[in-house]
């Protein structure tokens, strides 16, 4: 079998360091790489290989190919360059939402690793302290943020590989080259599509019900109208999250997720400060509750421990992310990532800590277990607290609801839309992309309201999802990178992977017994 020889696009003659290859005639044709700089190519990428042949002398001779490879990437045998000279790359990627454009920057990371992020689950950490409470609430927050701050670390840096010249921009693409199809079939496929799916239809109902709310507020208790009911106000939400989701890709929605990021740090903000200047209510207790029996105590402290692991989300977006941006060996995507995404966690360690500390220290034990902060905003300040505080807080929710909504889409309208482009090898018609999302938003809504006590089991499918946040990138920076054993990297990586993996385990069977021990109220069509 031939060899495939690099030649440069370019007429320069200035001689580089690279060897001269004999080539014999009739060897396959050239492939040519961009001679100013080396690109990471995704497995599936819009640039298709430039093939020039090369016509075979007639007297048979040995023919010289000069190689014209920039200095940068030799010697020969380095593994990038092999990786360069051999890797077939796929137009598809030009074609779907997720890589169709590649000039993300460092601001555009931080707006959308902040728009997925910051989410309404945070509003229930203070719950999470009522069982542990003060030290042990707060150590184990922090410890869960360092966890998942480590491995989004890790993420980011196995985002391209320079052992194979490929860029992973799905979270699923890179579990399944790792592990292989079935293993990505089996562990992971689920909990991705539940983080995406699910928290869109999560979303509904949240900003549903959260419209109803900001209509009450604003229209007064005297108010004569006829007010729309639940069904409808979800119907209302799920259309605005329609039209948002006809933009393109993912980077046409960076401005989007600016405001997102705004509007939840701006509700996140404002409730802590209104339960603070407020003042702690009277008969406030810190002790931890306790359950009557050890059973149910074990399983009240991991319902804490899985409050505190749900808050932080967006680890199956990283990667998707981080494929908007341009990536060459000289200059790759994960230093502009790594930047954006410090920025946004320290902002939302600034929302988070504050939310959880403030909302224990101004409710102790009596902080609504069903809505958190959210619930208690109105339920204890609804009369002294101003109006026009109490309608901004709620528009604010439904503003960064609606966002957030399109960046959890993202990857399942990439999906969607992957099918139609490996079939027809073209991309998809515009009308046909429109109706395929419009078909997801009103699909979404229909879950929600078919199934509204599908939060009841948030808790034992949230324990499936965990793995995605806290273990499969330990075990993925273990198989790929493959540390030198006993090190202190090695440990970390096996310790946090396995721990993920039994925290994952500890929350569904506590989910399992909170469904037998409480029941669900089974109510189709009744939200």
């Amino acid at each position: 079998m031939g060899e495939v020889v690099e030649t440069s696009s370019t007429t320069s003659t200035v001689p580089t360091r690279a060897p001269e290859i004999l080539m014999e005639s009739g060897a396959p044709p050239q492939v040519s790489v961009p001679p100013m700089q080396a690109q990471y190519n995704s497995p599936s990428l819009s640039r298709k290989p430039l093939l020039l042949s090369l016509e075979p002398p007639s007297n048979g001779a040995i023919v010289k190919a000069i190689s014209r490879t920039p200095n940068f990437l030799t010697p020969l045998g380095s593994p990038l360059r092999r990786a360069i000279q051999l890797t077939r790359l796929d137009p598809q990627d030009a074609w779907l939402p997720i890589t169709e454009s590649r000039n993300g920057n460092a601001y555009y990371a931080a707006f959308h690793t902040l728009c997925s992020g910051i989410g309404i689950q945070a509003l229930v950490l203070p719950v999470s302290f009522t069982i542990l409470g003060w030290s042990w609430g707060i150590i184990s927050l922090t410890v869960a943020f360092v966890w998942q701050l480590y491995t989004l670390w890790l993420l980011v840096n196995l985002h391209e590989s320079t052992e194979t010249g490929l860029r992973y921009s799905r979270y699923l693409q890179l579990f399944s080259a790792t592990f292989g199809e079935k293993m990505g079939k089996l562990l992971a496929i689920f909990p991705i599509m539940y983080l995406s799916g699910g928290t869109c239809v999560a979303l509904i109902i949240i900003g549903g019900s959260t419209m109803k709310l900001f209509y009450e507020i604003v229209c007064g208790h005297d108010c004569t109208r006829t007010h729309l009911t639940t069904v409808e106000w979800y119907l209302v939400f799920t259309s605005a999250a329609v039209v948002l989701s006809q933009l393109p890709n993912l980077n046409s929605i960076a401005g989007v997720s600016l405001i997102g990021a705004i509007t939840a740090i701006g509700y996140c903000t404002i409730m802590w400060l209104v339960a603070v200047t407020e003042g702690r209510l009277d008969g406030v207790s810190y002790d931890p509750i306790r359950e009557d029996s050890n059973t149910a105590m074990i399983f009240s402290i991991l319902n804490a421990f899985g409050i505190i692991a749900f808050a932080f989300r967006g680890h199956n977006l990283t990667l998707e992310i981080q494929a908007t941006m341009p990536s060459s060996e000289k200059n790759p995507s994960r230093i502009p990532m790594w930047r954006g995404v410090k920025v946004a966690y320290l902002i939302i360690a600034m929302c988070l800590f504050p939310l959880a500390i403030g909302g224990y220290w101004a409710y102790g034990h009596k902080i609504p277990a069903n809505g958190g902060m959210l619930t208690a905003i109105y339920q204890y300040h609804g009369r002294d607290t101003s109006q026009f505080v109490l309608a901004l807080t709620s528009l604010f929710v439904i503003i960064n609801a609606v966002s957030s909504f399109q960046i959890y889409g993202m990857p399942m309208f990439d999906d969607m839309e992957s099918k139609y482009t490996k079939r027809m090898h073209k991309p998809l018609p515009w009308w046909l992309r429109s109706v395929s999302r419009a078909m997801f938003g009103y699909g979404c809504f229909f879950v929600a309201v078919a199934i509204p006590f599908l939060g009841s089991l948030a808790g034992l499918i949230g324990g499936v999802a965990v793995p995605v946040t806290f273990a499969y990138p330990c075990f993925m920076w273990l198989k790929i990178k493959k540390p030198q054993k006993y090190t202190t990297i090695w440990w970390l990586n096996w310790v946090l992977g396995v721990s993920g993996v039994i925290l994952s385990v500890l929350l569904i069977a506590a989910g399992i017994y909170v469904v037998i021990d409480t029941g669900i109220q089974v109510s189709f069509f009744k939200p």
